[in-house]
C-alpha cells in the first residue's frame, strides 16, 4: 500500500562509551539569559559528518569521547564518522572513517578508541531527533539542559531520511599536532604585565586531564598579574582564556559558564577552537598573540 508515512526510525545504544552526548550547533544568542551556547565542541567536524550523510549542519550528531560508542539502527540509513580518527565497523565489517556508509536495519555501528584527538562525531541520515530544549537538541554539561549523556539501552529517535550522501568536497584539515591558537587581548588584558604576555606566547602549555567540554585546563608557568584576584562577574564567551588565582589559564569551550569572576587575558579565535577541543591530555598548545581585530 502506498501513501502511508514511513515508520519512525531509532538508534538503540549498545555501548555508551566514556561520554557520548547529542550535539548540534547549540543555543546561540541566549547568554544574556544565563543560557550557554553548548553544541558540538568541534563544530567543523560535526558539520563535515552531517554533510557526508546529506544532513544540514544544524542536524544533531553524537559526540563521542576517546573510546567511542556502539549503536544499533532499526532502519536502513547512511552513517558517517568524522573528527578524531578511530576504527569504525558496521554489522561486523570495517567501514571507512570520513566517508558515508550504508547501514542496514538491525546492524550495529561501533566506533573504537581514537588514534588521535579526543572527540569523534557520528552522523546519521535524518539526524538525532530528540526533543529540542530552548531551540537546540544539544546536551549541556554545565547547565543540564538537553538530553542526558547516553546510557546503555537508551533509544534515540531519528528524523526523516536525509538526502543522498555527499562525499564530494574537501574534508576539514586533519588534527594539528601542538596547534598554535590565535589569541587577541581580552577585556582584562590590563590586569597582566608584559611578562605574562611573554610567558603566554613563548610557553608550550600542557593540556591537563581535568579538561572537559567546559574548558581546557592548562599547565605551565603561572601568569603574573597586576590586578586583584577576582572581579565582579562578567560575561564569558567560547574561547575566553580565563586566569584563576593559581595563574594557570583555562580555555573555555562549548559548555562554558555564561559569567565568571576571574580576569580574561585574551580570547582565542573561533576558527581555532576545534583544535583546542581535540587536544588530548598531555598534549601541548601554543598561543600566538594577534591584534585586537580578527
Amino acid at each position: 500500500m502506498t501513501g502511508l508515512p514511513a515508520a519512525p526510525a531509532h538508534l538503540a545504544v549498545v555501548r555508551p562509551g566514556a561520554l557520548t552526548t547529542v550535539q548540534d550547533l547549540g543555543r546561540a544568542g541566549q547568554a544574556h539569559l544565563g543560557v550557554p551556547r553548548s553544541g558540538a565542541a568541534d563544530r567543523r567536524s560535526h558539520a563535515f559528518a552531517n554533510r557526508l550523510v546529506g544532513n544540514p549542519e544544524s542536524a544533531a550528531t553524537l559526540e563521542t569521547t576517546v573510546v567511542g560508542c556502539a549503536v544499533r539502527t532499526d532502519a536502513d540509513r547512511w552513517f558517517a564518522v568524522a573528527g578524531a580518527p578511530c576504527p569504525v565497523a558496521a554489522g561486523g565489517r570495517a567501514v571507512p572513517f570520513g566517508a558515508p556508509f550504508l547501514v542496514r536495519a538491525g546492524e550495529t555501528v561501533e566506533l573504537g578508541p581514537v588514534v588521535a584527538g579526543v572527540r569523534s562525531y557520528l552522523a546519521v541520515g535524518g539526524g538525532i531527533a530528540v526533543p529540542e530544549v530552548l531551540g537546540s537538541r544539544a546536551t549541556d554539561l554545565m547547565s543540564g539542559l538537553g538530553p542526558a549523556p547516553l546510557a546503555a539501552g537508551a533509544v534515540l529517535p531519528l528524523g526523516p531520511a536525509a538526502a543522498a550522501p555527499d562525499a564530494t568536497g574537501a574534508p576539514p584539515p586533519g588534527l594539528a599536532r601542538g596547534p598554535v591558537l590565535r589569541v587577541t587581548p581580552g577585556p582584562r588584558s590590563g590586569f597582566f604585565p608584559p611578562a605574562a604576555w611573554e610567558l603566554l606566547r613563548a610557553h608550550a602549555w600542557t593540556v591537563l586531564p581535568a579538561s572537559n567540554r567546559i574548558g581546557v585546563r592548562l599547565d605551565g608557568p603561572a601568569l603574573p598579574r597586576t590586578g586583584g584576584d577576582a572581579l565582579p562577574s562578567e560575561g564569558m564567551v567560547p574561547g575566553a582564556l580565563q586566569v584563576p588565582p593559581n595563574g594557570l589559564p583555562v580555555l573555555f569551550l562549548a559548555d562554558h559558564p555564561t559569567t565568571g569572576g576571574y580576569p580574561v587575558i585574551g580570547c582565542v579565535h573561533p576558527a581555532d577552537l576545534p583544535h583546542a577541543a581535540q587536544a588530548a591530555p598531555g598534549s601541548a598548545l601554543r598561543f600566538r598573540i594577534v591584534p585586537d581585530r580578527w
